[in-house]
């Protein structure tokens, strides 16, 4: 694709270099002010940006299309089910049978057969008429036409001698020369904005960097040394001589506790069982005691001991005496 070639530049004379060079030295003292508070501000306005605004019109967001589109949403689904139940079905209805036959066998066929057999032939009747004055007043007509011409012709060219004329003489001779005069100013003017914003901006960021580098030579690298030097060995001592021994310890005992609470509760089910077995055994002895028998000797029940853990593999339940089977 070949470039299109920029029409050449025509010679600058002498006042315009007069004019620039002044322009340009004052919209420079001017503008780079305002240049490094935009800068500033559009720095902040970036910060703000990012840190607080964006997520909180992120929640306001959510917030407002939780609380408020979708209920409207819902609500208008629920408005348009009832309207088109309530109002377009029973309008439809009425508009195919009601008013279209209404309107076709009411009003549209006795309009057509009244424009039909009456205002038909009183048209033609009517245009019949005035077929004969229409010719005369075409005839009043043109003549008046070329009266009016006439006077208007006159007109244009008593305006053309008195305005217009000295209209054009004034725009070539005064406005024209004082234009151009404007147009190169404000040319100039608006280059040295333009000029003198890049180097407003140059100027900005050459400060920006300065600042930047003051600040972490004043502050980040004292800070950075301090952290290092001091608050790191510190905490790598905390972690290493109490918070590690501290948490190994904290498990230790939390192992231990839970280790405890586990016999004791085996412990104590050993005793519940115990203790069933014992009453089990008293309720036998005393209902042989009521209806005779021989009394038998509590044994310990193979399947559990008090000291162990563990179910003997060939353990058997040991019987419990029903009331009813033994009466039976």
């Amino acid at each position: 694709m070949e470039l299109q070639q920029q029409p050449p530049r025509q010679p600058e004379g002498c006042p315009t270099v007069a004019i620039r060079v002044p322009v340009r030295i004052v919209v420079l003292v001017l503008v780079v002010p305002v240049r490094m508070v935009w800068d500033v501000l559009a720095a902040a306005a970036r910060a703000l940006h990012r840190t607080i605004l964006r997520p909180v019109g992120r929640a306001l967001s959510w917030l407002g299309h939780t609380l408020i589109v979708l209920p409207l949403m819902y609500l208008g689904r629920g408005l348009a089910w009832t309207g088109r139940v309530l109002v377009v079905v029973p309008l439809g209805w009425l508009w195919r049978w009601l008013v279209v036959p209404l309107w076709r066998y009411g009003v549209a066929a006795p309009a057509s057969w009244v424009y039909r057999y009456v205002l038909t032939p009183l048209g033609h009747g009517v245009a019949w008429l005035a077929a004969g004055g229409w010719t005369g007043l075409s005839w009043v007509a043109r003549g008046i036409g070329v009266v009016l011409s006439a006077i208007g012709t006159a007109l244009v060219r008593v305006g053309l001698i008195l305005i217009v004329v000295p209209v054009g003489w004034f725009w070539r001779r005064v406005l024209t020369p004082v234009g151009r005069g404007i147009a190169v100013v404000a040319r100039e003017v608006g280059d040295a904005f333009g000029h003198a914003w890049r180097i407003a901006g140059q100027i900005s960021r050459a400060v920006g960097r300065g600042l930047k580098w003051l600040g972490w030579q004043l502050v980040g690298r004292p800070v950075r040394w301090v952290w290092r030097s001091l608050c790191a060995p510190v905490l790598h001592w905390v972690r290493d001589t109490l918070w590690a021994p501290a948490a190994r310890a904290a498990a230790v005992a939390g192992r231990a506790a839970r280790e405890a609470l586990g016999a004791a509760g085996r412990t104590a089910r050993e005793a519940l069982a115990s203790a069933r077995d014992t009453v089990r055994q008293a309720r036998a002895d005393a209902w042989r005691a009521l209806v005779g028998g021989p009394p038998r000797e509590p044994a310990p029940h193979p399947a559990r001991t008090l000291g162990r853990t563990t179910t003997a593999s060939d353990a058997v339940a040991a019987p419990e005496i029903s009331l009813r089977k033994t009466e039976g």
